[in-house]
Parts: structure tokens; sequence; C-alpha cells
């Protein structure tokens, strides 16, 4: 049985942290915690579990002890292993999400699990500047694992459920939210004036496609289908397979229109794959060839230093995509063709193209192409960012892009 009687294995100093974190084994069991402020708190968290343990291990017939309750480290491995043997693609963003909070809190069995166990893995993020939907998306993977747990899951050998207790964390309001930022015409051409030529002319195919950064960014050649819509008009069309498309449930269709065209036709012969490179220049004396190479993100150092300049200093590059839908809302397209252009899942959406369908999304995206005879809209999205962002205090923390990377 556990004691104080001699200084107990598998506490060891945090340099993460500062404090003491523990990370040992027990009678079979991982027990692993970190965040205690000194040693004497790390030891005595542990001498608890190790009781637990062998409490747990007492009960039933000699021989045969009872169930030991599964820790949330076991079952967030459990959860994310059926995910994979399912081949669920969100078992990749899961594992992303839950890692954090099997790193603070993994050593808790699903029994301690509850609002105030987990409320210092909800300020912890905060203080790392994760906003509330993203923590929300973690506090889902735990829902979901503690309805498992109850459900689903059974002890080995028993028929007693993981969990005994329903249980469920109330998820955060999402008053921190950035509200979507279009831009307007006269912005864009103020920011394409400062960004590099290879950047502005993804920025422009994706304010005249609607896709995501990361299918701009991932966009082969070998996904193009010529298509003819009518005598003397053939446009490209991209079939983007399922991995690179949101939700991974099936590929989705990318249509060009007049301007995007001229886009891609401006990369043809550069690269063999990618359709959007960068040039990388050599020295003339070493002999070496130039060429042109993939751009791995748009929100890189250029595209940073480029919207600065430009007095754009909050823009996203997500925020071209939400330029292309209030686009095609101010142009009166049908809601039903801005789902098909934007990707937004609708249970009629078909996975089938005809031509006809083709040719009602070029000429809804041939309506954004420029400005409209009615001149500039009112942007009433920028004017609420602009003022929310007046009333922030002048000492309140920024959070940089390489902090939010790390984070």
């Amino acid at each position: 049985m556990a004691t104080r009687s001699r200084r107990q294995s598998g506490i060891t100093p945090d340099p993460a942290t500062g404090g003491w974190k523990i990370d040992t084994q027990y009678r079979g069991k991982r027990v692993r915690k970190r965040g205690f402020p000194d040693y004497r708190s790390a030891e005595d968290f542990l001498i608890r579990q190790k009781l637990a343990i062998d409490q747990a291990g007492a009960q039933g017939t000699p021989g045969a002890p009872g169930p030991v309750a599964m820790t949330l480290e076991e079952a967030a491995t459990k959860y994310l292993e059926q995910k994979e043997e399912r081949g669920m693609p969100s078992a990749e963003t899961d594992a992303y999400l839950l890692d954090p909070m099997v790193q603070m809190l993994g050593s808790l069995t699903l029994e301690e699990i509850c609002s105030d166990t987990v409320a210092p893995f909800i300020a912890a993020r905060r203080n790392d500047g994760i906003k509330n939907k993203s923590i929300n998306n973690a506090l889902s993977c735990l829902n979901r694992i503690c309805t498992l747990a109850h459900t689903k899951w059974r002890h080995k050998g028993t028929a007693q459920p993981v969990l005994a207790v329903p249980m469920s964390i109330d998820l955060l309001d999402l008053n921190d939210q950035r509200p979507p930022r279009p831009i307007t015409w006269s912005e864009q051409r103020t920011l394409f004036e400062h960004l590099p030529a290879h950047l502005a002319s993804m920025a422009l195919f994706t304010l005249n496609t609607g896709v995501r950064k990361n299918v701009v960014c991932q966009l082969r050649w070998q996904w193009e289908v010529p298509v003819k819509l009518r005598p003397g008009l053939t446009v490209s069309v991209f079939v983007v397979p399922r991995e690179y498309v949101k939700g991974r449930k099936r590929e989705r269709v990318l249509i060009c229109n007049s301007v995007a065209q001229e886009v891609i036709n401006a990369q043809r012969g550069r690269h063999a794959e990618r359709v959007f490179t960068y040039y990388k220049p050599v020295k003339a004396s070493s002999g070496k060839t130039p060429k042109y190479l993939p751009v791995g993100d748009m929100n890189n150092t250029a595209w940073q230093r480029a919207r600065e300049a430009a007095g754009l200093d909050d823009l996203h590059v997500h925020d071209l995509r939400h330029t292309v839908g209030m686009r095609l809302r101010h142009a009166g397209v049908l809601e039903r063709t801005q789902d098909e252009i934007l990707w937004h899942s609708r249970k009629d959406m078909t996975a089938h193209y005809a031509v006809a369908q083709i040719r009602e999304v070029f000429e809804a995206l041939e309506l954004i192409k420029e400005e409209g005879l009615g001149g500039e809209t009112l942007n009433l999205l920028a004017i609420v960012r602009r003022a929310q962002i007046a009333a922030v205090p002048k000492n309140h923390p920024q959070i940089t892009h390489t902090q939010r990377k790390t984070a």
C-alpha cells in the first residue's frame, strides 16, 4: 500500500511549468498529471491515486480484483483508436484537440471528470490565447468520450459500464469570436499593391472561386478537367479529392470563372504537379537553375507585411472567402448556388454535376469578378470590426501569429 515512508518515484520537476509532474506506473496502471506547485502536492495526489488503485483491486473475490477505473488518458487512447479503426479522418483533429487536455488531466479517472476538475484546463488554454470555440471543440471530444464510456464501453469481462453515471461538461459561450471581415473593392486594390506576385495571384483566385486557402495551396494539375460550357467557352474544373475538403466526406468541384481561368493559365508550365508556386532565384555564379516551388501557406510573412502596409492588420486569408460570400449575396445569387460555390453542405446537394449546373456556378462567379455598376458596397462587418479594435485598451496583450502557431 502507498505511504509517505519514502520519497515517491515518478515525481519530477516540470521545466515547462516550473512546478512538478507525475508520470509513473502502479500495479499496471499509469498515473500521469502535471501542474503541481510543489513536491508535497504531487506526492499527496500520487498517494491518493495509489490508494484508489489498491482499493479497487481489493474488491470482489480474492485473487480476482474488481475493475479499475479508466483514466482520461486511457479513454482518449481508446476513443482515438476506435476512430482510426473506422477510418474516420477526424481522428487526427481530435488527437490534436485532446493532446493538451491529456497532458494536464490524463491521470484523472472518468469518475473524477467534472466542471471543477476541468476548470484548470480551460483557464490554461485561455491563458495561452486559445479562443472559446477551439476550447469547446476539445470539450466536445471529452463529452463524447464520457458518453461512450457510459453507453457503449464495458469493463473487461463484465457488463458494468466504464462510467456508471452520465457526465457532460457545459460548453463555453462564444462571446470572444472574431467576426468575419470581408474586404471592399478599394481595400482589395490596396492590398494587391503590396502583395508579391505569387500571393496576389492566389488571393485573386480565392476571391473568384471562394475556396479555402488549403485547397489553393494544394491545388494540383492532375485534378483539372476542361469542360466546354458552350461553343467558344471552355473552363477549368478541378475535382478536389475529399482528403483536401473540410469534413472529408466527399470530393468537391471547383469551377473557375474567367478571372480565375486567367490566373490558372498564367501558372502553366511552372511546376509539374502543383498549380501555385513562387519563384526561387539563385546566384548567377552558382550554376544552379532557378525554379518554381510550391507555396506551403498563404498566411506567411509576406502576407502579414502586405496587410500591415495596406492598413488591414486584422485581415485573415479566410476573410477573402467571407468576401466572396458577401459579394455573391450582393449580386443576388441564389442561396443554393452560393452553397455550391462555398462548399456548404446541404441535404439536397448533388454528388454529380451536369454541364448546366457548372454553367450556373460559372455565371454566378462571373457576377463577382469586378466591381458592380452600383459602386462600393457598405461593408458593415468591416465597420463593426474596426469599432471592436478601437475599443481594445492600448495595453491589451496581442497574440502574434507565431504564438498562435505555438499554441
